[in-house]
């Protein structure tokens, strides 16, 4: 069997910074440490900090007045932060430095007169945080047909914004229906979409184009860009599996297939992959061969609370 094996995969800069100020605070200060929200989507990280001492809670209310607190790297409204200060709680911010700039657009667009479109999946925590920053004058949209509904004139001045983990793929058809409509709607300057899940779609479509029959994505269930990966590969009729690690594989998926793709979403440890790829190389013979697409640069600093460590 041929492995190809895609290149960029798992870790992107937002989460080894989410993770790297997980293990700094671990480090720096005593457990417990609690983190609002999973730091990252991804069930090996999460218990993987959880036997360590972090407590992964919902709201606020669940932190002893005073305590630290971590915001995972989707974001959070005012609302949250406000809540924190209230209560008296240390905050550290794990947000991605790409969300934040999304948050700031919200506020540069509308003083500037704009309405707000958000294109985005209504249950993402990063939406969530993204909406709370306008309570009631950001206009969420998941697809064409929720443009139909937008009940606005149509020289309305709209700027249109996007939830990071998306792909252009994903936002192409909304963003033309927005257009479409809408003849004064435009984008900011520079694209919201993550470089980090834009570059994991495109080697997916590499490895297809290059005969994978079959491809497992490293990812959980609640990670968006891992099932965007998922997608990608369903669309162009290809088998793909989204899996948390090797215990999930089932060999039957292998019958007739010679060339089987391998990659991760952005939340996905690395170790995760290697065990897959042990998996085949042990029980099916297979031989990897990595295809890379673009290589990674980017690297977001730590916090100030942190720098220093």
């Amino acid at each position: 069997m041929r492995v190809l094996l895609a290149r960029p995969r798992g870790f992107c800069a937002g989460v080894v910074r989410a993770i790297d100020i997980v293990d700094i605070a671990l480090q720096r200060f005593s457990a417990p440490i609690y983190v609002r929200k999973e730091i990252v989507h991804n069930k090996s990280v999460v218990e993987d900090f959880r036997a360590r001492g972090v407590i992964f809670i919902d709201t606020l209310d669940e932190v002893p007045a005073k305590n630290l607190v971590i915001f995972s790297a989707h974001g959070v409204s005012p609302e949250v932060r406000r809540r924190a200060e209230e209560r008296g709680l240390r905050v550290i911010d794990a947000t991605c430095p790409l969300v934040t700039k999304v948050h700031l657009e919200v506020h540069r667009f509308l003083r500037e007169g704009y309405t707000m479109v958000l294109i985005g999946h209504r249950e993402h925590e990063e939406v969530e945080g993204t909406l709370g920053e306008a309570p009631g004058t950001i206009h969420l949209v998941e697809s064409p047909e929720d443009v139909e509904r937008l009940g606005f004139p149509s020289d309305e001045k709209i700027m249109v914004l996007t939830q990071t983990t998306l792909s252009l793929d994903e936002t192409r058809d909304i963003i033309k229906a927005i257009k479409t409509r809408f003849s004064k709607a435009v984008q900011p300057p520079k694209d919201d979409i993550c470089y980090a899940t834009q570059n994991r779609q495109d080697a997916v479509k590499k490895l297809l184009e290059q005969g994978v029959q079959a491809l497992l994505v490293v990812g959980s269930k609640n990670s968006s860009n891992s099932q965007r990966l998922v997608e990608v590969a369903l669309q162009r009729g290809c088998r793909a599996y989204l899996i948390d690690g090797a215990v999930e594989i089932c060999s039957e998926w292998f019958q007739d297939v010679t060339d089987v793709g391998v990659t991760a979403g952005a939340s996905a440890p690395e170790h995760l992959v290697q065990s897959v790829l042990v998996f085949l190389r042990e029980k099916h013979g297979g031989v990897v061969e990595e295809v890379l697409v673009r290589e990674e640069s980017v690297h977001f600093s730590l916090p100030k609370e942190l720098a220093t460590v």
